[in-house]
Order: C-alpha cells, then structure tokens, then sequence
C-alpha cells in the first residue's frame, strides 16, 4: 500500500518546481490554514506533496494566532529551490525564521497612522464638548 502524498514521501512532481503556500482548510468564518509544498502551477486539484506546518489566524482567548513550523523540513525545501507564497513569507519573518517582510511593516505603518487619527478625532470631540 503507498502512502498518501502529505505523508511527505516526495514522489509526486518530482522535476516540477516546488511552492510552499497556504492551503485553507476550517468552515465558513472560521478558517485554518495548512503550511503546505504543492507543485508551483496552480490547479483545482493540486496534490500536497508535505505538510510543513499549520497557522490559525483567529485570536484564542490570550489573543494569539497559533503558527507550528517543521523548520528542518522548511530548510530542505528551501535547498531544494521551493518558491515561497508572500503571506507564507510574512509568517515566516514574523516566526523569526526570514527577515522581517515589507508588507508587515507597511501594516504595522497604517495600523499606527489610524490609531494616531483616531486618538486625534477623539480629542476634538473632547474639546468640543468642553467648549459647549
């Protein structure tokens, strides 16, 4: 009996280029996604040649996202040429793991900016108010 290929026997696509990517899983609002190497050409039915890891994006009850990360097998399919998704990238320098993306500092840069806004919107209502 063969193995399934997210076993991560490496058979599947072995000439083709590699991508490392997120894959969704979970229902609707509530989603899950799987680190996963899949054949770089996208298809409906892309086979997972190995799961690499898993991220949660919801917020537990400490208002933490969840990432587990299988570094060793990261690095032996960084070795062997695997491309890797921007929103996978991001995970990865926020783990530690890559340089810090540009998109994260571009988010943490707005996210400043509207707080800073809002902060100001705020206390012109206050002054506002007081002056009344």
């Amino acid at each position: 009996m063969s193995l399934p290929p997210a076993s991560g026997t490496g058979r599947y696509f072995a000439r083709a280029a590699k991508s490392i990517r997120l894959i969704r899983h979970g229902c609707t609002n509530r989603p899950f996604f799987h680190i996963s190497v899949t054949q770089r050409k996208r298809t409906n039915a892309q086979p997972v040649i190995e799961q690499l890891g898993s991220y949660d994006p919801m917020p537990n009850v400490n208002n933490e996202k969840l990432v587990a990360l299988n570094l060793e097998r990261i690095k032996y399919w960084l070795g062997k040429g695997a491309h890797v998704s921007t929103p996978v990238a991001e995970l990865f320098g926020l783990a530690g793991f890559f340089p810090i993306h540009p998109r994260s500092y571009m988010t943490a840069w707005r996210n400043r900016r509207t707080e800073r806004e809002n902060l100001a919107k705020l206390e012109n209502e206050k002054a506002k108010e007081t002056t009344a």
